[in-house]
């Protein structure tokens, strides 16, 4: 299988050097297993004495004055944790994993108008990529393509739903999208994630699917939101287009779930607004010679970031470990790949490249989910192998 290669300058925010980045790493030794790490100029330090997991970090007091104030133990440079993080990593050097360990993975959807509008299109397309261009243009010309003022859950909101039920075209997509209740789900089982420069994986059986660029909030159990990543959150298009109850077999497969590279914390230099304003670059290189680039704007989304987190995180329901939290994308390819109207979807060897100056680079090779390295290590594993490196498990830090 193809791979992509990792650079300080495809990876890493263009102000890296003062930026707050942690993440996870595989950490080789007489009892190896994967430990939070926070990249300074001088490389890759291993906070693992202090904070076994990354959601014990961001469940202290201030996980920016924690990282400030623990010096960690050297691992390795940069360029060499990026180095073996692609392809087959070498077992005996330290290689990147997902940021998020006990940290539930929940994903938002339909919060921008562009794609609520694809997603009404999968919709009454049943999933058949043929039909969605006939399609498109009758959904178009009864609802318009530009939804982005309606503010969702206002009356003038719950006027258009009216409309769009007398004219039958009403659908549960428009529902999450301009309704009061924003659709979240759980996109990834706790530890499932994959990191930069992994495979991400593509049922077998789909033959309509896309990449989703999106940022990935990192949030704590009291709703405190501490930073932001990039993700991707791989979608299957036939699948959901012919049942939303088919959802959890669209979002939910080996490998299916990328995340990465690094949580960049809020300080001085990067703050939520900074999330609320930037742009997610999409790049989808094939071994065909075929490219697609798209973008995804977040001054475009319908729902701000933190009334998404307080749709998630509520009285309802708690976190006790934090969640992260993929905040939807602008962004639904609709150029054919192929054959005139049969649209776009993923091939085998695709090089995928989710990019933003702010977040940096995360970066990924398409396969089948059969085909991707099997998910193993879960919380019991964790759990065994903290126990063993005699790491203090369950120990909360304060700042």
């Amino acid at each position: 299988m193809p791979h992509v290669q990792l650079t300080l300058s495809n990876s890493l925010p263009e102000d890296w050097e003062r930026a707050t980045l942690i993440g996870r790493a595989w950490i080789p030794g007489e009892i190896a297993g994967p430990s939070p790490v926070v990249l300074r100029a001088d490389g890759v330090f291993d906070l693992s004495r202090s904070f076994a997991t990354l959601s014990q970090l961001l469940e202290s007091d201030s996980p920016l004055q924690a990282v400030r104030s623990v010096q960690g133990r050297l691992i390795c440079s940069i360029q060499d944790l990026l180095d073996n993080s692609t392809g087959t990593p070498a077992p005996a050097r330290p290689f990147l994993l997902a940021p998020a360990d006990l940290q539930v993975i929940k994903a938002a959807g339909v919060t921008f108008a562009a794609s609520m509008i694809e997603r009404v299109i999968e919709e009454q397309a049943a999933g058949d990529p043929a039909k969605a261009e006939s399609v498109r243009r009758t959904v178009q010309a009864t609802i318009g393509d530009n939804l982005r003022a309606i503010r969702p859950g206002s009356p003038e909101a719950m006027r258009l739903k009216q409309l769009l039920i007398e004219q039958g075209m009403w659908s549960q997509y428009l529902e999450v999208g301009i309704g009061p209740d924003a659709e979240v789900f759980t996109k990834a089982p706790v530890l499932a994630s994959v990191g930069s420069g992994a495979a991400i994986g593509i049922h077998p059986k789909s033959e309509w699917n896309n990449p989703e660029p999106e940022v990935v909030l990192a949030v704590d159990s009291r709703g405190r939101i501490h930073g932001a990543t990039l993700g991707n959150d791989v979608n299957l298009r036939d699948f959901e287009g012919r049942s939303a109850l088919l959802l959890s077999k669209a979002k939910d497969n080996n490998a299916s779930c990328a995340i990465g590279p690094f949580i960049r914390l809020f300080d001085e230099h990067f703050t939520l607004d900074d999330v609320r304003a930037c742009e997610v670059n999409l790049e989808v290189a094939g071994d065909d010679g075929y490219t697609l680039r798209g973008a995804s704007s977040m001054n475009q989304i319908s729902r701000d970031p933190a009334d998404i987190v307080g749709q998630t995180l509520n009285v309802n329901h708690q976190y006790p470990d934090g969640f992260l939290l993929f905040l939807g994308t602008l962004f639904a390819p609709t150029e054919d790949r192929d054959q005139p109207g049969d649209g776009f979807t993923h091939k085998l060897g695709d090089r995928v490249s989710i990019r933003n100056e702010q977040l940096g680079g995360l970066h990924n090779v398409v396969t089948h989910s059969s085909q991707a390295t099997p998910w193993t290590f879960g919380i019991g594993a964790l759990m065994a192998n903290l126990v063993k490196r005699g790491l203090p498990v369950g120990k909360q830090e304060s700042a």
